[in-house]
């Protein structure tokens, strides 16, 4: 049996050496339209930021090296031009533009996706650069080498984006981040992107935030960048990361099934509507495990994941793939950042209810030096308490507890089940009660009814309800360090002692600056007869981060 696979980064070259490992007979060429096959995509800003010094260490194998091991005919610089599906072949272009026919008996399609450039004025003058490959991370390093790059305008502020922005302003550069959206980072809600908006502030980036790119100009041997048609900013260096699109049109000529988000369609076994045609990676949709709805899932750790599922099909196997539920997470300067499953606002469009918390902790225990804070948000079934998703920013011990939330979401489980978690504890590790079990009680806590939260939007708005108030339970030296206008103020200890100067008829919001005290307050005023109270969700931490930089709150 011959297979040919198109695309060697990430799946592809995962699906070749599943392939050897479990067959040494079958045949295996393998085709790359780049130069380098099986290189570290994900690594591509931090050579260019000057954290990884050696080029040769973004490289797991070369094409050579990899041929040789896993007895496989090995193509750089060929591509792929045409697919002859009643016959069995594709047309190939090597890398002297000469075509030639090459037969299989089984194809994968691993081609991956490619930058979004929209036709903008001047977009393609020097100067001007996407990063997706070797190649592109190459000409970015040889311009920031020879040029006096001192300022730099990043367009786009997903993952890539802001971790580009991190790595030129640790080259030595002054970074502007322009987003058309509302806030950075798609996968996150607001209230969590907004932490991440205020330590983009605290580290020197300027953020545009709900802005467009109208156009570039050259001026004196730099980039004007028009945003708006009021403002521009004049810089040296222009990196677009406004995101990507499956790299399709090779099975869209091949008349393979090609679905809503532009994505090849395959089954539960990674098969297109041809059954000798096989697809992975960025190119493929498929349901995902909570929305039920085709997604693109634009990341390397599912691709290698099909990527060995798909090589015991194409194998022969019948092996299902159970779909990915999109964990991330990426380093901002000094946070990290992570998610996993769906936000609310995807929630809220795909119509599925929801409850929500956000609970703050620290990294390990706080008695022990160098404890951090870490936030954390988790998304979860009025039901049932199935966990739909959870979103976790803080400095360290990030990894761990997204992975952990991950586990429970792809396994379908329930806030119970985070808290049944048995973590490692010791002082320098974590806390006795770990964020990730707090966050479990919490959510238990809304699901129980043993309290009413109160998102920071509803909070905000409620500053303008007359009847309503909004009851500060902070220290006497908090609320006079940092006073909340509008709010009565009876400190946590005090308040048994002072119920008798609230109405038990009017709506009280108790808060404090994470949530906690706030929720003793509820539990307090709940059990002496008030039934009007609810709790700020997330405290001020998040309400002051989500209004300060949102303009368009009141819509």
């Amino acid at each position: 049996m011959k297979i040919v696979i198109v695309g060697g980064v990430a799946g592809g070259a995962t699906t070749v050496a599943r392939l050897r490992r479990m067959n040494e007979q079958v045949e295996i060429v393998l085709l790359e339209r780049g130069k380098y096959i099986s290189y570290a995509n994900c690594g591509l800003p931090y050579y260019i930021g000057g954290v990884i010094k050696d080029r040769n260490d973004l490289f797991v194998r070369t094409a050579e090296d990899f041929g040789k091991r896993f007895n496989v005919d090995v193509r750089t610089q060929t591509e792929v031009v045409s697919i002859q599906r009643k016959d069995k072949t594709i047309t190939i272009k090597n890398r002297g533009g000469i075509e030639s026919v090459e037969s299989y008996d089984k194809l994968l399609l691993a081609t991956g996706a490619r930058p979004i450039c929209p036709p903008i004025p001047g977009i393609d003058l020097p100067g001007i650069f996407t990063l997706r490959n070797v190649d592109d991370t190459d000409r970015i390093k040889r311009f920031v080498a020879n040029s006096n790059v001192e300022r730099v305008a990043v367009v786009g502020a997903g993952f890539i984006g802001l971790e580009m922005a991190e790595n030129l302003q640790h080259a030595g550069a002054k970074v502007s981040v322009i987003e058309r959206e509302n806030q950075v980072m798609a996968p996150l809600d607001y209230s969590m992107a907004s932490l991440v908006h205020e330590h983009l502030i605290e580290q020197g980036v300027d953020l545009y935030l709900e802005h467009s790119v109208e156009a570039f100009e050259a001026v004196d041997n730099k980039i004007k960048v028009k945003i708006g048609e009021e403002h521009s900013i004049i810089v040296d260096l222009v990196v677009l990361s406004m995101g990507v699109r499956p790299e399709n049109q090779l099975a869209l000529e091949g008349g393979l099934a090609i679905g809503k988000t532009g994505g090849i369609i395959v089954n539960e076994y990674l098969q297109t509507n041809d059954e000798s045609i096989y697809a992975i990676g960025d190119v493929i949709e498929y349901p995902h495990p909570i929305t039920e709805k085709p997604w693109l899932n634009l990341l390397a750790g599912p691709a290698n994941r099909q990527g060995r599922i798909v090589a015991d099909n194409l194998l022969g196997a019948k092996i299902k793939y159970e779909g990915s539920i999109g964990t991330s997470i990426a380093k901002v300067f000094d946070l990290t950042v992570a998610s996993t499953g769906v936000s609310a606002k995807t929630l809220i469009k795909e119509d599925i209810p929801y409850h929500s918390s956000i609970t703050h902790g620290f990294s390990h225990a706080g008695y022990y030096p160098g404890a951090m804070p870490m936030s954390l948000k988790l998304l979860f079934s009025p039901d049932d308490g199935r966990v739909y998703g959870a979103q976790i920013i803080g400095y360290e011990g990030v990894d761990k507890r997204i992975d952990q939330v991950a586990l429970v979401i792809k396994n379908r489980g329930t806030i119970y089940n985070l808290t049944h978690i048995e973590h490692a504890y010791a002082p320098p590790y974590s806390e006795a009660k770990d964020p990730v079990i707090i966050a479990g009680y919490v959510a238990e806590n809304i699901l129980s009814d043993k309290i009413q939260v109160v998102s920071w939007r509803e909070f905000h708005k409620s500053r303008k309800i007359k009847d309503a108030i909004l009851l500060d339970i902070r220290t006497n030296e908090e609320q006079q360090r940092h006073p909340f206008d509008g709010a009565t103020h009876i400190p946590l200890q005090d308040l048994r002692n002072r119920l008798n100067e609230l109405p038990k008829d009017r709506p009280i919001y108790t808060f404090c600056t994470v949530g906690l005290r706030g929720y003793l307050a509820y539990r307090i005023l709940i059990q002496h007869g008030f039934e009007k109270v609810k709790n700020l969700n997330g405290g001020l931490r998040i309400l002051e981060a989500a209004t300060v930089s949102n303009s368009k709150i009141d819509e």
